[in-house]
């Protein structure tokens, strides 16, 4: 059996997130940063951590994660399934709280902007 190295792991993971990036052009920048994210963060952790196959594990899913968050913030909000789930936009601020908090209009609850429920 083969061993690969850290060397062949992040070149196959850096490869796979620039093909992942440039195949898809109707990606969105949430899609599209995760992709990166995934390759990125996989490289990383493979060659920064003592086990190479957990090291690239944990550092995709953050970096899946990161890139994610900052192709939301690019977009102005994030989708699922076609519908927005928060914008900026949406916050409102709550003056006895002093924090922001948004309101899902389907069912008239309140969350925090971390995403704990603020009303039922």
């Amino acid at each position: 059996m083969t061993r690969f190295n850290k060397s062949h792991l992040a070149i196959a993971a850096v490869s796979t997130a620039a093909l992942a990036a440039a195949g898809c052009q109707n990606m969105t920048p949430a899609q599209r940063n995760a992709a990166i994210g995934t390759g990125v963060g996989a490289a990383a952790g493979a060659a920064v951590a003592g086990d190479e196959t957990t090291g690239a594990l944990v550092g995709g899913a953050l970096g899946a994660a990161v890139g994610a968050y900052t192709g939301c913030r690019q977009q102005g909000g994030c989708y699922v399934g076609g519908d927005r789930v928060a914008s900026n936009d949406d916050r409102y601020y709550d003056q006895g709280a002093g924090r922001y908090y948004y309101v899902d209009e389907r069912t008239g609850r309140t969350y925090w902007a971390n995403g704990e429920i603020r009303t039922r």
